[in-house]
């Protein structure tokens, strides 16, 4: 007798898994239920167990029982988010790769369009949309879904720039195997994983497409979640920022993007430093001074489009590292948000509004030789 080969799935969803007992269920019976049955073969489960200390492990394993289209790994040490979804990589056969956070779901239907999609436009990476939800059930679009809008067909970069300022996380992507090989692109452990990954991502594919549907559901406010947590882990972005440079340097020695992914960094400093959710306030300052130092060390030699109003106010006081200023800034805005009897939340210093999006812009341009390098 010939053993019939075994088809190749054409995409595997890793899941990791750490700290999640209460929300783990919710996420693979999203998966398993929207798995079409004639469409079995063409998904893989990959669940990764990052040595929770919950029942995690437990529920894994039950799981993967009635479930036997579960694989399941257990590692024998927590290594933290990025290496547990390396871990799922590596033994991933899917010609694509989904990463879902174990916390968050998939609406019904999903699966099934990504599946249509990914054998129409054959991309290397595909976007999706997603809602947050909050504890209490309140829906929320996210600011930068707007500009997933009105794509066309395969895209590269180049044609639609305005994708890279799209949440830059995994979990909106799914992305051709072969190509993640191709850039050479795995996650760094560290908080803030996702900076030095989804960029390349969308800087290096020559055929982008998107799926303009919810396909995600992203929740929000869970204890534990690095959102909504303080700590001096933060300070990993920096690290990570270095990773994303360094790479483009190699593969973009002429300097395309650093102008763009430049503003994007600043920018995503400034929630992190601004967010009391994120920093305690005996940790601001010396934030603060590391953003004025990368801000320093990877102002591109031509400039960058500064932003107009406030915002532009604020890349102006990390460029001359102002942190008194800038403190005292955001105390008055503070202030006028509740005298206005609003929260007093600033978009791009506290996370609370469109900062994926990206401020507005003015025609400054910030060089090396400008105000911006004081």
């Amino acid at each position: 007798m010939v053993t019939p080969p075994t088809p190749t799935p054409l995409l595997s969803i890793v899941v990791p898994v750490y700290g999640v007992e209460a929300y783990l269920r919710q996420c693979l019976d999203s998966i398993h239920a929207d798995i079409p049955a004639d469409e079995a073969t063409a998904v893989e489960v990959v669940a990764v167990d990052d040595a929770s200390p919950d029942r995690c492990g437990d529920l894994l394993r039950g799981y993967a029982t009635e479930h036997p289209g579960l694989r399941v790994l257990h590692l024998a040490r927590n290594v933290g988010l990025g290496p547990a979804r390396n871990a799922g990589l590596d033994v991933a056969t899917g010609r694509y790769v989904w990463f879902v956070d174990s916390d968050d779901w998939l609406p019904a239907g999903t699966i099934p369009a990504v599946l249509g999609r990914l054998r129409v436009d054959r991309p290397d990476v595909m976007m999706v949309d997603h809602l947050r939800v909050h504890e209490c059930g309140r829906e929320e679009v996210d600011a930068s879904s707007r500009l997933l809008r009105g794509t066309p067909g395969v895209v590269r970069l180049a044609d639609r720039p305005q994708l890279l300022r799209v949440q830059h996380t995994a979990w909106n992507k799914v992305v051709r195997r072969e190509f993640m090989a191709e850039l050479g692109l795995r996650f760094h452990p560290g908080w803030y994983e996702d900076i030095p990954f989804s960029h390349p991502l969308l800087v290096g594919a020559e055929r982008i497409s998107v799926l303009d549907r919810v396909c995600y559901l992203y929740r929000q406010g869970r204890q534990g979640a690095i959102t909504s947590t303080r700590s001096g882990r933060h300070f990993d972005s920096f690290e990570q920022y270095d990773r994303l440079f360094a790479w483009l340097r190699h593969r973009h020695p002429d300097g395309r993007w650093h102008a763009e992914l430049f503003d994007l960094m600043v920018n995503h400093f400034l929630v992190v430093v601004g967010n009391d959710d994120r920093l305690h306030p005996h940790l601001r300052r010396d934030f603060f001074r590391r953003v004025a130092a990368h801000y320093r060390r990877y102002l591109p030699g031509g400039g960058y489009p500064r932003p107009s109003g406030v915002a532009g106010l604020k890349h102006r006081l990390v460029g001359r590292d102002s942190y008194l200023a800038y403190a005292a800034l955001r105390r008055a805005h503070r202030l006028a948000g509740r005298l206005r009897g609003g929260t007093g939340g600033d978009p791009l210093t506290d996370g609370t509004g469109p900062a994926a999006d990206g401020p507005a812009r003015d025609r400054t341009l910030v060089s090396t030789h400008g105000n911006g390098s004081e």
